[in-house]
């Protein structure tokens, strides 16, 4: 899942020997099947996404990205014009075979790879088994050496393949999509760079990115938002000697060892039917006589010092409410721009001043403060999206 360049720090040639240990312990991959289940959802969309496109993988080993496979081997059913990849250094998963002789060790083992660049602008039948595959593509990135190069970075700041170095950006100034399973440590960095190129991209993150000011800026102007397939918990491999505590979160199949992750999700700017998809949901009445969460109480619950309703999961949004109501962040998976207006959030108590929010002093932990995120009966909440209906101008219809 993340990358190497996940532990690069502002002086990333000084690393210790922990930070290296660290850089292991961030080591995860994306199945093949993750990734052709969501990209393949955009082209039920619109099957011309990525026709004539350059996409670009910037934290991707070939040797062990699936991210790297899939494009490659889908590249003439997905129309690409051309498919770049670059990788920041060796993968602790290696032994899974090497694209190029010069890193065979023998044996199947590779040797400790470079910060290479991948280029490839068409895949054709190499090797006159009349189809187009993957395996064709081995064949032609072994024969033309051009097709790959080494990447040297900045020394004197990033390490070659450093999605920050010039050399990589370089690459993101002519790629039209960018694909792939960006350091979760720099997803504010990252993404950031993304929209000040003015690029179209799909990348995995965590959750708790949406809480970020910056990301969840993007959300709100409708400059970002979420990908498809988010729901339950995603397997990722990893390194041999990852230490995974927990049992239920670690599996081995055909020698290959697995963690899982359940907070992890798609964050796009690709426009997909999910999105526009209408959340059908009952009126304020429905919801207190049929709602499991609401039933019991028989109200909703107004927030102290702010002017709207708590509304514990999406589906108690009442549809005959036109005022403000807070949503748990999961709710952005359901999100339709079309029929709900993101007004703000609040995150762990702040925010809170831009909506309006009163300052209130509250105690918690036995300690007292200041909270101006939102209060019910003097207890704060914490991550809250705040919402309201989309409604048409009088005189119009829906």
């Amino acid at each position: 899942m993340l990358d190497r360049n996940d532990v690069i720090e502002s002086k990333p040639l000084n690393r210790s020997l922990s930070a290296a240990k660290a850089a292991k312990q961030d080591e995860f991959y994306t199945q093949y099947v993750d990734i052709q289940k969501e990209v393949e959802a955009y082209l039920e969309f619109d099957p011309d996404t990525f026709r004539g496109k350059v996409v670009y993988c910037n934290c991707d080993d070939p040797f062990e990205s699936n991210f790297f496979k899939y494009f490659a081997a889908n590249f003439n059913k997905l129309g690409l014009k051309k498919l770049i990849t670059t990788s920041y250094d060796g993968s602790p998963i290696a032994g899974q075979g090497t694209l190029f002789p010069e890193y065979n060790e023998g044996n199947g083992k590779r040797q400790k790879p470079k910060a290479l660049a991948f280029i490839i602008e068409h895949v054709k039948d190499e090797d006159g088994d009349g189809a187009a595959n993957v395996t064709d593509v081995e064949l032609f990135l072994k024969h033309n050496k051009a097709a790959r190069s080494a990447l040297k970075g900045n020394p004197d700041k990033y390490p070659g393949g450093d999605f920050r170095s010039a050399e990589c950006i370089a690459f993101l100034k002519e790629a039209d999509i960018v694909v792939t399973n960006p350091p979760f440590s720099l997803f504010r960095e990252y993404v950031t760079q993304l929209v000040e190129h003015g690029k179209k991209f799909l990348i995995l993150g965590d959750q708790n990115a949406i809480t970020y000011r910056e990301i969840f800026q993007l959300i709100k102007e409708n400059k970002l938002w979420l990908g498809v397939d988010n729901g339950g918990t995603k397997w990722f491999q990893v390194p041999d000697d990852y230490d995974i505590q927990t049992e239920s979160r670690k599996k081995i199949a055909n020698g290959v060892k697995y963690f899982s992750m359940g907070r992890i999700m798609w964050f796009t700017n690709l426009d997909h039917g999910r999105r526009h998809q209408v959340l059908p949901l009952m009126t304020m009445a429905e919801n207190l006589k049929f709602s499991r969460n609401m039933k019991d109480k028989g109200r909703y619950d107004r927030y102290d010092n702010f002017d709207a309703i708590e509304v514990p999961t999406y589906k108690e949004i009442p549809s005959d409410y036109d005022g403000m109501m807070g949503v748990p962040i999961t709710f952005l998976d359901k999100y339709n721009p079309d029929q709900f207006e993101i007004m703000g959030s609040f995150n762990a108590g702040t925010h809170g001043a831009e909506l309006g929010a009163t300052m209130t002093e509250i105690v918690t932990k036995g300690k007292t403060m200041n909270w101006n995120g939102p209060v019910i009966s003097k207890t704060p909440l914490y991550k809250r999206i705040v919402i309201r209906h989309r409604r048409p101008a009088k005189g119009k219809k829906e």
